[in-house]
């Protein structure tokens, strides 16, 4: 045990991925057995809130889990310290709440005018309402809380230390992707359980392409405010947008070309706003850094 706690605090990240992997990789398997991907489409619907929750509990219980291992008391209460930040001026709120809905939505309108098959879903929804509220507290429960107690909570200051905001953007962005891939292999089967490249592929793609994209924005935006708060909102409205603007049933080269025009998008929101701007750690974040590694350096004496 000793072992391994000296091990998890010389590789605290390492350490990190390995448990955010594990539980949810884990947590999935033991939820739908080795034969189970994918899913049928009775599969889907009985199991689908069971794997959710083993998904979401690996960024989550993992960032839970090393901070009071590795920081103790010292950490909680930094991360709630970061969670409470709100004071960090408007236009940081608006960064973090349009950026994607306007970006979804742009790039639909620009595909709908060749199909309508491209409208955004909440204008084609007979349940708009309903779309819309689940789509809310999906993004804000599942995308902003649970998930980014780990990624900006735990992984994206430890990697800060090492290196800079689009460095720490990509190698998190691609792990976040790649973290997906298991359970959107899982939710890609037709009825009758056949994979679906049509729902498989475009979905690889918006891993690969679009979210390491828009965590290197979040990390910048978080670099620039120190506020936890505020990298949920922005990773919620970012599920929102999807859940509620993506339309469902786009053939193969429909998706994968919407998914293509939204990557390019987002790096060329990234290259026109966050890298010449600097990602750069704000004075709070700075020295929050500075009290937590004090507090390890305590701790291992």
């Amino acid at each position: 045990m000793t072992a391994t706690r000296a091990f998890i605090k010389k590789h605290p990240v390492l350490s990190y991925y390995a448990l955010v992997f594990a539980i949810s990789w884990g947590g999935i398997l033991l939820v739908v057995g080795p034969d189970g991907f994918p899913a049928t489409g009775e599969q889907s619907d009985r199991l689908f809130p069971f794997v959710l929750v083993a998904l979401f509990a690996g960024p989550s219980v993992a960032g839970i889990l090393l901070t009071g291992l590795i920081y103790g008391r010292v950490g909680f209460r930094n991360l709630l310290a970061r969670m409470t930040r709100w004071r960090v001026g408007a236009r940081w709120y608006a960064v973090a709440l349009l950026t994607a809905p306007l970006l979804v939505m742009a790039t639909l309108l620009v595909f709908s005018m060749t199909s309508p098959e491209f409208l955004p879903r909440i204008f084609t929804s007979n349940e708009k309402a309903s779309l819309l509220l689940f789509g809310l507290a999906w993004g804000l429960v599942g995308g902003g809380i649970l998930e980014e107690l780990g990624w900006s909570g735990f992984a994206v200051p430890r990697l800060r230390l090492r290196y800079d905001g689009l460095t720490t953007g990509l190698i998190l962005g691609i792990l976040w992707g790649g973290w997906h891939f298991l359970v959107a292999f899982w939710g890609s089967g037709t009825p009758s359980g056949e994979l679906s490249l049509a729902v498989f592929l475009p979905a690889v793609l918006f891993y690969v392409g679009s979210l390491p994209a828009y965590r290197v924005l979040m990390v910048w935006v978080y670099d620039r405010t120190g506020s936890l708060l505020v990298t949920m909102l922005m990773h919620a409205s970012f599920s929102a947008s999807m859940l509620i603007l993506q339309p469902l049933e786009l053939d193969l080269v429909a998706g994968l070309g919407w998914n293509l025009l939204l990557a390019a998008a987002l790096w060329a929101v990234v290259a026109a706003v966050a890298i010449p701007k600097g990602l750069r750690l704000s004075a709070p974040e700075a020295s929050g850094l500075r009290r937590l590694l004090q507090a390890r350096a305590s701790a291992g004496r």
